[in-house]
């Protein structure tokens, strides 16, 4: 397949990235930088900056899918912000090439924990990440209105770490995952990648969210 790539070379991205290329198909990466990105096989880099979605539509054009792991940083002040005119920008682009299928990992702080309480809003959730969560949650919340776009949302588990590829993972949807005994669940970064990539290949959640855990 074809697939557009978006945060290739973040933590989630990169993984996406290796995972694409070794079952074959051709990407191309989107980046405000090309520099960030190490020429290889199959991969096609094209200079775009997310937040235009006209530069977005013209590189995802002709593509049969888009894969968004797009975050501007968890340091960065205005991340909130930033991710919700990002996102949006991506799935204007995306309708205005006349693309339809879009995969997004946000994060897990929109999953259930309990009925009607989601995880960013329990005491404990990290100061650190609030912003981005919210934001992330925002964008579920629009996406489940959309009806042009064959939309999937990948909400991870809590621990999502380096690791090994098992290609294995136990998968659900809108309620945190448990973990074994008083751990969290979590998975790897590069069987998170396996999820996505199996989700593209083979869609199940075509227009829902669904999370992952190993």
């Amino acid at each position: 397949m074809k697939i557009a790539l978006i945060g290739g070379t973040g933590f989630v991205g990169s993984a996406v990235l290796t995972e694409l290329l070794s079952r074959g198909h051709q990407v191309t990466a989107l980046a405000r930088n090309p520099a960030k990105f190490t020429a290889q096989p199959g991969l096609t880099v094209v200079a775009a900056d997310v937040l235009d979605a006209a530069q977005v539509a013209k590189a995802v054009a002709g593509t049969d899918a888009v894969i968004s792991a797009y975050n501007p940083g968890w340091t960065e002040p205005q991340i909130h912000d930033l991710f919700l005119q990002g996102s949006q920008a991506i799935l204007d682009g995306i309708k205005q090439a006349g693309g339809k299928r879009v995969l997004v990992v946000g994060g897990a702080g929109s999953l259930f924990v309990a009925p009607g309480v989601q995880l960013v809003d329990t005491p404990p959730f990290p100061a650190e990440y609030k912003q981005g969560a919210l934001a992330a949650r925002e964008l579920l919340n629009r996406m489940q209105k959309e009806t042009t776009l064959d939309w999937t949302f990948l909400s991870p588990p809590i621990a999502l770490a380096p690791g090994a590829r098992t290609g294995q993972y136990r998968v659900g949807a809108d309620t945190l995952l448990p973990g074994v005994g008083d751990a969290p669940a979590g998975i790897s970064v590069a069987d998170l990648a396996v999820a996505m990539v199996d989700e593209i290949e083979t869609p199940q959640h075509v227009q829902k969210r669904f999370t992952v855990a190993n």
